[in-house]
C-alpha cells in the first residue's frame, strides 16, 4: 500500500490503524493507496479525472496540499500554489484549475461534497478485463452490479474498490456461468 508521507507521519509501528483506501487499476498492475481521512481518498480519486494526471501526481498532490488547500487554490485560480506540487507545471496547474473548478467544493466540513462521475466504474471495468472478461462482459456485469447494488440502497460510489470488484465478479461469474 502507497501512502503519503503526512499519512506516514501520523501512523506508528505496532499501532492498529483505520486508512481508507483505492484501488488503481492498470493494464499491468494493482496498486493499493491508502488513506487517513475520506477527504483525501475522494480527492485522490477526484484530480486522476483531470487530463495528464495519474496516481503519481495524486500522491504529490496530497504530500503538498490538503484537500482544503486544493479546494482554496480552485476556487482562487490560485496557479502558483498549485505550481508547487512536483510535477506540475503552469500549463497544468490552469488546466487543474479549469477541469475542477466546477466539481471541487468545500472540503473544509467532515463530508467533502464533490459532484463528479467517479472514476471506479472505469477502474472495474478494467479490472474485469484484465482478468478476461470482454470489454462487453465487463460493462454488462458493472451495468448488473448497478442496477443490484441501487435496488439494494447502496451507492457504489461509497464502496471499495475491493468490495466492487468482488461483487462484479460473483455477479460476472453468474452471468458467465448461465451462458
Amino acid at each position: 500500500m502507497l501512502i503519503t508521507p503526512v499519512t506516514s507521519s501520523r501512523l506508528s509501528v505496532g499501532n492498529d490503524a483505520q486508512l481508507f483506501t483505492s484501488l488503481v487499476v492498470r493494464e499491468d498492475s494493482l496498486t493499493l493507496f491508502g488513506f487517513l481521512d475520506e477527504d483525501s481518498r475522494l480527492l485522490f480519486e477526484l484530480v486522476q479525472t483531470v487530463s495528464g494526471i495519474g496516481p503519481k501526481v495524486a500522491m504529490a498532490i496530497l504530500a503538498v496540499m490538503s484537500p482544503d488547500d486544493l479546494s482554496s487554490a480552485v476556487a482562487q485560480e490560485n496557479i502558483s500554489a498549485i505550481e508547487r506540487v512536483p510535477g506540475i507545471g503552469r500549463k497544468g496547474a490552469q488546466r487543474m484549475i479549469l477541469e475542477l473548478k466546477g466539481k471541487i467544493s468545500d472540503f473544509s466540513s467532515s463530508h467533502a461534497t464533490i459532484s463528479h462521475v467517479a472514476p471506479w466504474r472505469e477502474q472495474l471495468t478494467s479490472a474485469l478485463m484484465s482478468l478476461g472478461y470482454s470489454a462487453k462482459e465487463s460493462d454488462g456485469a458493472v451495468a448488473n452490479l448497478i442496477l443490484n447494488l441501487q435496488e439494494s440502497g447502496e451507492d457504489p460510489s461509497l464502496m471499495a474498490m475491493g468490495d466492487l470488484l468482488k461483487a462484479a465478479l460473483q455477479n460476472g461469474a453468474r452471468s458467465r456461468g448461465a451462458q
